[in-house]
């Protein structure tokens, strides 16, 4: 009763502060320049209005599943689980846990490369003392979460406030650098200075696949929904953190360009808006800046180590992963789960001592990893749509909700690339051994007809990704 009273503890602002400490984490920071790279401000502009049009049909099926189904605690799991069976609701569960455990991994390297622009000794975030540090820091906040789900998210709320702080000051010095002949200047980044369909589309496909990798954690407080103080929380927690999100990207690519011309932001150095800030205010302001970028850096790495954790717990709690996954210490924090994540990240740490390659390799994983668990999520709120009564309220509003979240699902794969969807193949095929360990353990057959053939598809694809990493054709670093 004691572990069931402290894990339904978290309100509305904590909630939130995951969502949006989990979205916010380096990126931003470097947001203005790699849009520039890709697109021109109209173009820009129209990325940001499709992302965040198709991230909302994406919050808005989280919140619309959590009022219809708030039995199904685990969220993105138990979605995937309740829709479509139980290979695909263990295949969301593992590509879910895969992404947020390797996307620490990347955390890692960014906290000590930016305390490198301080500490010389930490260069790059991957040599010998920035592996010593983060291994420290991995464990510090592995002990942390071992306090308390409570506890831990407390800690969250403070490091989000604290790296708003810096994005602030940012947007203030922007609005007063502002101005509009550099705002204006190459509009459309077309050859004949008009709107060109064509050139200008090309232009927004790219900006989609750096908006894909922004926007990942709009999820964080359903994996929590098991915790919340309240169920109608979660979903208001969801489009709070999203609105908050969407308004800082939008402030920080938009206001960025009225300040330097859209060449010059492409060419800054890491973190870009440090040296932004730096040209309009000083040394002071690259200082301020990657003060933010450690703070919001760890507070992603804190939010993302309890997501990694989290879900596996959950999972495991309703049977679909091994049953040790599901042990609880007495301050009601899933310490089996974390010992393995957290053991998985260290010995990925280690690997920056003999290489890049694998850190690359890990990254451009999690964030393709992630897809296939928000498509579940969408085809689910089309599912549970479409088999409403006729009379239904809001029936029609949430089949529209699910028809524009499937679709946007699909075009994030799509736009993810051929190549990111077989390589997360090498994930999603290996956790075929642990589901075959998990149905044993629960006497259950392993496979239905229908997942055999889709167990089979991804073996096949996993195949197909190995050729053509060893020909070549493939580059993983």
């Amino acid at each position: 009763m004691g572990k069931e009273k402290q894990a339904k503890k978290l309100g509305i602002i904590p909630l939130s502060a995951l969502v949006v400490g989990a979205i916010v984490g380096g990126g931003v920071f470097n947001l203005m320049s790699d849009m520039a790279r890709e697109a021109s401000l109209g173009a820009i502009i129209i990325g940001w209005l499709i992302a965040g049009f198709g991230m909302a049909m994406l919050a808005f099926s989280f919140q619309n599943l959590i009022e219809k189904r708030p039995d199904l605690d685990a969220g993105i799991y138990s979605y995937a689980k309740e829709g479509f069976g139980n290979y695909m609701g263990f295949n969301a569960a593992w590509g879910y846990w895969i992404s947020a455990l390797l996307g620490n991994v990347a955390y890692a390297t960014l906290v000590f490369s930016s305390m490198g622009y301080f500490f010389k000794v930490f260069g790059n975030g991957q040599n010998l003392a920035s592996v010593i540090a983060a291994s420290i820091l991995l464990w510090l906040v592995h002990y942390l979460i071992l306090q308390g789900v409570e506890s831990a998210s407390f800690i969250n709320t403070i490091i989000t406030a604290a790296k708003l702080i810096p994005l602030a000051i940012f947007f203030v010095a922007m609005i007063v650098a502002f101005k509009i002949g550099i705002f204006t200047t190459d509009f459309w980044g077309t050859l004949s200075g008009n709107f060109e369909f064509g050139e200008v589309m090309n232009q927004v496909k790219g900006t989609m696949l750096v908006t894909v990798w922004v926007f990942i954690g709009i999820e964080g407080a359903v994996v929590f929904s098991g915790r919340a103080a309240k169920k109608s929380d979660v979903g208001k927690a969801t489009i709070l953190g999203l609105v908050t999100v969407i308004a800082i990207y939008l402030l920080t690519t938009v206001l960025s360009l009225g300040v330097m011309t859209r060449p010059e932001l492409a060419e800054l150095k890491q973190p870009a808006m440090a040296y932004l800030l730096e040209s309009v205010v000083g040394k002071w302001g690259a200082i301020l800046i990657n003060i933010g970028v450690v703070i919001s850096v760890l507070g992603a790495w804190l939010s993302w180590t309890m997501f990694a954790a989290e879900l596996p717990y959950q999972a495991a709690k309703t049977g679909a992963f091994p049953k040790r996954f599901a042990k609880e210490n007495r301050n009601g924090a899933p310490i089996n789960s974390l010992i393995f994540t957290n053991t998985l990240i260290q010995l990925f740490i280690f690997t920056f001592l003999i290489s890049d390659r694998a850190y690359n390799f890990a990254f451009s994983l999690a964030s393709s990893a992630i897809l296939i668990p928000y498509a579940f999520t969408a085809f689910y709120q089309f599912k549970v749509s479409i088999k409403e009564k006729k009379d239904q309220p809001h029936r029609l509003r949430n089949l529209i909700i699910g028809i524009l979240a499937s679709i946007y699902a699909i075009w994030l794969v799509y736009a993810g690339g051929k190549n990111f969807f077989l390589l997360t193949m090498l994930l999603y095929a290996p956790g075929i051994i642990i589901y075959a360990w998990v149905q044993k353990e629960n006497g259950k057959k392993l496979f239905t007809k229908g997942e055999w053939i889709c167990a089979g598809i991804i073996v096949v694809l996993f195949i197909v990704c190995i050729v053509q990493i060893m020909n070549g054709s493939i580059q993983v670093g």
